[in-house]
């Protein structure tokens, strides 16, 4: 489960930096091609059209990876395999309806000794 957990973070890192990346690389509406790299924008790697296409379907992609990843991760993260009792957990529970039938019955129970509180540095009288 750690090594999936894990697997994902990583892909969703691998995919955000992607994005970032893409979306630098790519050119506004109003912006030439040419104006980018300084010549033609036919004369470009990807041709006179083949760039706008391939990095924006490559951004959507690596959107859509980086969304099933968070996606991914929220539930992973909200899974809860164990149910604890929490602190209560520990306390038997024939205990507990005891003590209820003792003090209901009106039987003495025996006075807890007082605690002496001190302040740091100051010594408890004996």
């Amino acid at each position: 489960m750690l090594l999936f957990k894990s697997l994902i973070i990583v892909l969703q890192v691998l995919s955000a930096l992607g994005v970032i990346g893409l979306v630098l690389l790519q050119h506004g509406k109003g912006a030439d091609m040419g104006a980018a790299f300084g010549s033609g924008s036919s004369g470009s790697l990807f041709g006179a059209t083949g760039s706008a296409n391939f990095l924006s379907r490559t951004t959507a992609v690596l959107a859509t990876v980086f969304f099933i990843c968070t996606l991914a991760l929220t539930y992973l993260g909200s899974y809860k395999s164990q149910v604890s009792a929490g602190v209560l957990g520990a306390i038997p529970a024939a205990s507990a309806p005891a003590a209820a039938s003792a003090s209901a019955s009106g039987a003495s129970a025996v006075p807890a000794a007082p605690v002496a509180s001190s302040a740091p540095g100051q010594d408890v009288p004996k």
